[in-house]
């Protein structure tokens, strides 16, 4: 699957719109360009607007800001190719590390990062907001980068 490496603040829209489909939290596009307009801050978008992935890098350490695939276009490896790509480019900056939040109740997604080797490394309380307002903890995973499949994501 082909990616474009996207770090222009135009590109707000685009990704704010493909993440409300997505997550019941939902990002504006004021607040997504705002992320990257800071050092650091890229985002690997699929060719066919499927999915993003948001990353910021600073050192040797990075961080996946959300990864949002629209729910038609799951278990495509869509996620798998984002995630793969992103980490690509974060180590290409430098990267040697990639932590991530996932909701202690999104399996799949627990499933796709376990799959890319990702091991949790600790929990926050309390992090998410789900649909129905309650709260649910977040598991802090992390891989070290390169990843053994990497792509490119520009």
């Amino acid at each position: 699957m082909r990616m474009r490496l996207l770090e222009d603040i135009s590109q707000g829209e685009i990704l704010a719109a493909l993440h409300a489909k997505c997550f019941a939290e939902t990002w504006s596009a004021a607040w997504i360009a705002s992320l990257l307009a800071q050092p650091g801050t890229f985002a690997c978008l699929a060719e066919d607007g499927s999915g993003f992935i948001l990353i910021r890098v600073a050192g040797d350490e990075s961080e996946v800001l959300t990864l949002a695939v629209e729910p038609a276009s799951r278990r495509r490896g869509i996620g798998t190719a984002l995630v793969a790509a992103g980490a690509g480019e974060a180590a290409g900056r430098g990267a040697k590390r990639l932590f991530l939040e996932v909701a202690s109740t999104n399996f799949a997604a627990g499933a796709l990062y376990r799959r890319l080797g990702f091991a949790e490394v600790g929990r926050r309380k309390d992090y998410y907001t789900t649909a129905d307002g309650g709260r649910e903890e977040a598991l802090v995973l992390l891989v070290e980068i390169p990843l053994l499949r990497v792509e490119n994501c520009g």
